[in-house]
């Protein structure tokens, strides 16, 4: 995102959009790709609450959150491209709150991938992430990306 220290996170964090929502897709290759075609669009503050319950040294991916919004709506999948730009919002908006912190950094991208688009950076959260224990390691050679090294992904109870 540009010009984050001009927009108000915290505002687009509680503008739901019109959601929660569902499409029905009809593309085959998405259909199958995502393994259905109900598809699901969860509220910004709907990462924003799940991203609260992840406990002190524990870590969640954007795609479990994906997978815990589908069932819990009955669809077959969550909408990628929204879950990734709600949880930098979520991010941002918790930057910009002097109370009332989401631990953000404790949300990781796939394959257990660092955030680049976070408060500061990569730097920030491999800071905030080794400082409740885990190891952060480096892979590749021209596109270096930094990883939670051996990450178990945080999982919910579907009540």
């Amino acid at each position: 995102m540009a010009n984050e220290d001009k927009k108000d996170f915290n505002a687009m964090l509680h503008d739901n959009k019109d959601m929660p929502k569902f499409q029905i897709i009809t593309d085959q290759k998405s259909i199958e790709k995502y393994g259905g075609s109900k598809m699901y669009f969860a509220p910004p503050i709907d990462y924003d609450r799940v991203m609260k319950k992840v406990p002190y040294g524990k870590v969640i991916t954007v795609g479990t959150i994906r997978e815990y919004f589908a069932k819990l709506s009955g669809a077959d999948f969550t909408e990628p491209i929204t879950a990734g730009i709600f949880v930098s919002i979520v991010a941002w908006a918790s930057y910009q709150r002097s109370e009332d912190e989401t631990p953000y950094w404790r949300t990781l991208k796939a394959n257990g991938e660092l955030n680049a688009k976070y408060p500061n950076g990569i730097e920030a959260q491999k800071e905030k992430l080794e400082a409740e224990g885990h190891t952060i390691i480096q892979k590749g050679r021209k596109n270096i990306r930094y990883y939670v090294k051996d990450y178990e992904t945080f999982l919910f109870d579907l009540k």
